[in-house]
Parts: C-alpha cells; structure tokens; sequence
C-alpha cells in the first residue's frame, strides 16, 4: 500500500525489518529448543542469539544472486555471526515455509489486534452519536424515498451494532489465522521432532497447525482477508449515508471541515464528503483481495508457491488499507455535524405524505374496510404528489366526496412523527450496554 494510505503502527508490521526480527525470533527459539532437546550443540546458541539481524539491504543484496529469499536472510545472518560455524545449525531441520508461515501468523495476529482497537474505538463513537440523537427526527427512506419518520440515533445505532459484530469476527479470525507449522519439507515431520514445533509455537503464542503438508491451508487467511472486506465495506455504508446526507438538496449531514481546509481549486464555495468518498473507494481495494487470497487455498499437491507473490501483496495491503478505513471512519463519526432543524423540515417536505401507513391502519381500525382505506389514502397521495395539496387536506376533501367520516383526533395523533418512533427505548438500551 502507498505511503498515503499507510499508519505507521500498520505499516511497521509488514515492514522488511519486522519480518526479519520474526524470522530471526522464530529461529532462535527453535534452535534453543533443539540445543535443550540435544539434537545440537548448545554452545550454538548464544552466538546465534548475540548475532544481529541483517539489515534489508543485505538480504536485498544476497538474494538478488540466490532469487532465495530465506536462503538470503540465513546467508547475511551468518554473516553477523561469530563463530560463523555456529550459525550451520540454524534451521536445522526445517523448510522455508516453517519460517515463512510461521512469521506470518504474527504479522497477521499482530495486526488483527490493531484492527480489532480501532473497530473497537469506531464501536465507541457510533454509539455515543447514536445516544446523542435518539431524539433526532428525521424522515426514513427506503429506495431512496421518503418512507416513515424515523430518528438519526437509530440510523446510527444500526452502524454500531454492525460495526461491533465486525469487531467480533476479527477476533475470532485472529484465531484462525493464529496458526504455525514447523514440520518439515511436506509436513511428515521428517527430520524435526512435533515436540519443537508444540513448545516454539507456545513460546510465539501460536497454535500448531492440526496437519500442514508444505504450507499451512490456506482457508484461515481467506476467512481473515472475507472479515476485513466485511469490515471495510461496513464503513463504506457508513461513508454512504454521510455522502447522500451532504447533498445540497438533503443537507442534513457534514463532515468536518477544517480550519484552512478547501474544496475545490475552482469553486471556493465547495464543501465536498471528501472523507467519505475516499471511505466507499478504499473499501474497493480490500474487498479486491478476497479473491487472491481464496485461489491460494487450491495448490499442486504439497505446496506450489501460485499463492505466494499475491499474498505478499494482498494481505498487507487488505490490512493496511482496513486501519486507515477504521480511523477515517471514526474520525468522520466522531466530527460529523448534524442538522436536526433541516431533518425536521426534510420530513416536512412531503407535505405529509409520510404519515399514509400510519392513517391506512387507523382507518382500518376505525372500521373502514382496507381495500376502502387504500383507495381513499392513495387518492389523496396522489392528489397531494400532483397538486401540492397538504396530504390532511386532500384527505378531507376525497373522504367529504365519498361519504366518509373521518376522526379527526386520530387523524392527528396518526400524522404526529414521534408515535412513530415510540417503541425504540429498547433498542437504545440495548445500545447503551453496547461496548
């Protein structure tokens, strides 16, 4: 992923030097652990230890001969190693994707534990904004269209309640991908002792995998990269209302805006979702590693290495490009400006037409059949949609011209927006216990 898009903790993880300070962790622990099980010398492993890591540049170097990128990293770290014949006993016993696996399950649960802060934090600013606007009306649309009156905080507490589920898959696909292997060139573990792997595993607080052939399968880490493209595109629907909020014909929603800030180099009156709209193209790039990651589950028998170039590739940049996702989207939450003055006046826009369900079903209860009801509330919408008449007012008129009676009390209390929204507490309380 581009600098751009990239948040130095995240980016850390998947960094050259990272990855060498876990291969040479992975090692060492399993060197020691051979050097106490006597299948080496002991006295190789305080030199192995006391030995630096190469630098990336010296592993760049090597394997631009080798084409080996393991084979370049144990060549420039004995290299650093005296005596350097200490360091013929490091991987012993092992294949390269003992290490190469092994490391990743760490950069992998080291960044799920990022993620699952930040999704945790973006849990947090939903739902004190949702809290804030359990009051808020505003009209509901479905399609796009005026449906029902409805708040902004039920809106918002639907996002809270989506994001934190998001949050709870990503803790169980830390799980999954959480996983280790040091058996061996096709898993039989032919020349290392299952006993290394279950006590260098515990040491990394790592799972040994049930059975690895060369490489661990690969359905864990497709249900990892599915998670982060659920969770990016969780924040995409998020961006999405913001996005439509903003439109100068709704204007109900901003984001913040600030000091110095511009919007167009060629209208300076422009206030632009920027945000957002880099929230829903972002989304895009995570969910475009799913793919990849799933056709590295099919491989030629053993292992071949199909799934490797695309992981190196997809898995930071599903990971680097869901933080930065989290962190726009908490920031555009925590910062957002609502305009309930504009809500309310929005809800007003139809004329009343937004309160036909509500006088359908009270017709209906007061008596009137519901193919009557329909035909004299459709008749007014309408007459209201076409001519502009107050959606109450041409209800009068079609029920005077049909003989019909209507209560006016009921009536009012039917086009009264906060009957609407009555039956909510409980969802705000189960929103309050959120966390």
């Amino acid at each position: 992923m581009i600098e751009r898009y990239t948040l130095p903790e995240m980016g850390s993880i998947f960094s050259d030097e990272h990855k060498y300070q876990l291969w040479r962790q992975i090692e060492v622990l399993v060197l020691a652990a051979h050097a106490a099980a006597g299948t080496v010398p002991a006295s190789s492993v305080g030199p192995v230890r006391a030995a630096a890591p190469p630098t990336p540049q010296a592993v760049a170097a090597l394997e631009a001969v080798t084409g080996h990128d393991v084979i370049a990293f144990l060549s420039a770290w004995a290299d650093n190693t005296t005596p350097r014949e200490a360091a013929a006993y490091v991987h012993f016993g092992m294949t390269s994707s003992d290490l190469l696996d092994t490391a990743l399950a760490l950069q992998l649960a080291g960044a799920t534990d990022l993620l699952v802060a930040k999704s945790t934090a973006l849990v947090g600013a939903l739902r004190a904004h949702a809290l804030a606007h359990k009051g808020t009306l505003r009209a509901g649309r479905t399609h796009g269209i005026h449906a029902e009156p409805d708040v902004w905080g039920h809106r918002v507490a639907d996002f809270a309640f989506a994001m934190a589920r998001c949050r709870d898959r990503l803790v169980r696909a830390r799980a999954a991908v959480a996983v280790g292997k040091l058996s061996g060139p096709v898993g039989t573990y032919s020349n290392i002792d299952p006993a290394i792997e279950a006590r260098v595993m515990a040491e990394l607080g790592l799972r040994p995998a049930d059975v690895a052939t060369q490489v661990v399968f690969r359905d864990g880490i497709a249900e990892w990269v599915s998670v982060l493209a659920i969770t990016a595109t969780a924040c995409e629907a998020i961006a999405l209302e913001v996005r439509h909020g903003q439109r100068t014909e709704v204007a109900e929603l901003a984001e913040p805006f600030g000091t110095g800030q511009k919007g167009s180099s060629a209208m300076p009156h422009k206030r632009n979702p920027v945000i957002a709209e880099r929230i829903s193209g972002l989304a895009r790039i995570v969910r475009a590693q799913v793919t990849p990651v799933l056709e590295g589950m099919p491989l030629w028998h053993e292992r071949d290495i199909s799934h490797s170039s695309a992981e190196r590739v997809a898995l930071p940049d599903a990971a680097i490009t869901t933080d930065y996702l989290l962190a726009q989207t908490t920031r555009l939450v925590a910062g957002l400006v609502v305009d309930a003055a504009r809500m309310r006046a929005n809800l007003e826009q139809t004329r009343g037409l937004i309160y036909s369900s509500a006088v359908l079903l009270d017709l209906v209860a007061g008596g009137m059949s519901r193919e009557d009801a329909y035909a004299l509330v459709q008749a007014a919408a309408m007459d209201c949609w076409d001519s502009g008449t107050p959606f109450v007012q041409a209800l009068r008129e079609h029920a005077a011209q049909r003989g019909q009676r209507l209560d006016e009390a009921r009536l009012d209390e039917a086009c009264r927006p906060e009957r609407y929204v009555a039956r909510l507490g409980p969802v705000f309380e189960r929103l309050e216990r959120l966390t």
